[in-house]
């Protein structure tokens, strides 16, 4: 079951802003998407944000990525990466 990903251009741009470390990391663990990206199995790092078909993943205890999820398509889209800090002022805190 593996789901494609893909990612705005906005989400492009910040990558490719951050460190190389950073760009790294926050690819890496966006790749992790493709095989399972809903939240569960143990992992607390993706949790479907309150109210919305939205979900999110925390990356290394400093950025937050938001994607939506087609099931039919098998595709993952970024639509948002941003501080974790950031995330926290724009969607509150993270309740299913």
């Amino acid at each position: 079951m593996s789901y494609e990903i893909m990612i705005t251009e906005d989400v492009r741009e910040f990558l490719d802003n951050l460190s190389k470390k950073d760009s790294r990391i926050c690819r890496d663990n966006l790749k992790k998407l493709e095989g399972d990206p809903f939240p569960g199995g143990g992992r607390g790092d993706k949790e479907k944000l309150k109210n919305s078909e939205h979900y999110r993943i925390h990356i290394s205890r400093e950025y937050t990525g938001i994607y939506l999820i087609t099931k039919s398509e098998k595709t993952v889209q970024v639509i948002e990466l941003m501080t974790i800090d950031k995330a926290h002022k724009k969607y509150g805190h993270y309740v299913r």
